[in-house]
């Protein structure tokens, strides 16, 4: 066997591994690449291999870093089975449907931006048209290839190669894998972490122990850190609800479609069952939020026993009165006319795009307000500026005060921390020859190493983009 590093090596974005077992090449995972826009329209729409020779994908879960891709795969050549649980399956719809529409409005952008300098500079200015990475057509053709497969079923997704999955206690559907590689009379067991969850973490089970392999390639994106409890986090929440509320004001909580949303729902109407917080509107403005809450509705056996309770009880868990899911674009821009107090859960994350753009402008030059930010803020995004509490911040190219008050939400990492990492991976450690550092910057990265090393006495390697190793 061998493995070879084409993304999230060193990074935290392109999730993207080779394994070659018996003339065969599989991948694990195929992410979008996150970065400067010219470097990654051109990983994202080239591959260091063809294409059309991958036999198949093995993949982890939904999120775009890991699946995002995918779409440009089958846009060059590929047209092999894509294995994956249900859930990742049926999220990957309008995941990747969204993100073809993105890269089509990215292509029409460019272009109108490339017609205007050449209009300034005349005909010798760059003619070279922009095309999406790839279309809704390509998503299309993608989502036919999908194999859904369920926890703890092995599987043979090739000549001498199994596949079986466990619990990443990630986001829903979020897998680890085990692979079993036979070749040349030998037997290779290699796994392949995805991202690993937190236990406690609300909806998902709590990750499942490492299985026993030979190798382990293991995320590292929260590698040096330790986080903050996650029961300071409903406590928390409730008491920014609470102090808004009084003051009349507006809360703006920028959140992921996928998975971070969802949370927040379910804690919001947890306390709202409890009446720890006042019977305000809340607001979830994200046409994306709306299908994969769609999609979580329909895949109840793979929520945790606290939510599974809800169901139990006769009770919708993302759905109840106060609660008003938001389609319409003309019904989200009647938001900015309604006086508060209340909650609009809108994406993007990072508050780089989407329709919490509009929410931002509308609310944070009021002391009244509050923007709850509940996650990570990548540097030069305008969620780091308003973290940061720089006093005026740019929304559409203009500049505004930031008077509104900034709340951190930091407990709902969806990624385990070093202590969990190296709890999670315990019971695996004697078996282990060597771990594979992945998804992570190096500043995170090289202090988990030196843990493990430490701890279990297993070697360890950071692999750079384009090394390969022999299994």
């Amino acid at each position: 066997m061998k493995l070879t590093f084409w993304g999230a090596a060193q990074t935290v974005t392109g999730s993207m591994h080779e394994l070659s077992v018996d003339g065969q090449r599989f991948l694990l995972d195929c992410g979008t690449y996150q970065g400067r826009r010219k470097e990654a329209r051109e990983r994202n729409s080239t591959f260091p291999f063809p294409a059309a020779q991958v036999n198949a994908v093995l993949l982890s879960h939904a999120h775009i870093d890991h699946s995002g891709n995918l779409p440009s795969l089958v846009n060059k050549g590929f047209n092999g089975p894509i294995y994956t649980s249900p859930a990742t399956a049926d999220l990957c719809d309008p995941l990747l449907l969204d993100s073809a529409i993105l890269q089509e409005r990215d292509a029409v952008f460019l272009n109108k931006r490339a017609a205007r300098k050449r209009t300034l500079l005349g005909p010798d200015g760059d003619n070279g048209e922009v095309h999406p990475v790839y279309t809704a057509e390509d998503v299309e053709s993608t989502l036919l290839l999908f194999q859904k497969v369920l926890l703890h079923t092995p599987t043979e997704v090739g000549k001498g190669l199994q596949y079986e999955t466990f619990e990443a206690g990630h986001i829903l559907g979020s897998t680890v894998m085990l692979l079993e590689g036979r070749e040349n009379g030998k037997t290779v067991k290699l796994v392949f972490s995805g991202d690993v969850g937190r236990p406690g973490l609300p909806i998902v089970p709590d990750p499942e122990p490492c299985p026993a392999a030979d190798y382990l390639i293991m995320e590292s994106t929260y590698g040096g850190r330790l986080h903050q409890q996650l029961g300071h986090a409903i406590d928390k929440l409730a008491d920014v609800v609470v102090r808004t509320a009084e003051r009349g004001g507006k809360i703006i909580v920028p959140a992921f479609a996928l998975g971070r949303t969802q949370q927040l729902v379910l804690m919001l109407h947890e306390l709202t069952d409890q009446k720890r917080i006042p019977n305000i509107p809340i607001f979830v403005d994200s046409p994306l939020a709306v299908k994969t809450t769609k999609v979580f509705r329909g895949h109840q056996a793979a929520y945790d026993a606290e939510t599974s309770a809800w169901n139990h009880r006769g009770i919708e868990p993302f759905d109840w009165k106060q609660l008003r899911y938001v389609q319409d674009v003309n019904e989200s821009k009647a938001l900015n006319d309604l006086h508060g107090p209340f909650i609009v859960i809108s994406a993007s994350g990072m508050c780089e795009a989407g329709r919490v753009l509009h929410h931002l402008r509308n609310n944070i030059e009021s002391p009244r307000n509050t923007v709850l930010i509940t996650g990570f803020q990548a540097e030069h995004t305008l969620g780091r500026k308003i973290v940061e509490k720089h006093r005026e911040v740019p929304i559409f190219g203009e500049l505004m005060r930031l008077r509104a008050e900034v709340v951190k939400l930091n407990e709902l990492s969806g990624h385990a921390d070093q202590k969990e990492l190296l709890q999670w991976l315990d019971t695996a450690a004697p078996s282990l020859k060597r771990i594979f550092l992945v998804h992570g910057e190096p500043l995170q990265q090289q202090p988990l190493a030196r843990a493990i090393e430490q701890q279990y006495k297993v070697p360890v390697t950071i692999p750079a983009r384009g090394e390969s190793f022999t299994l």
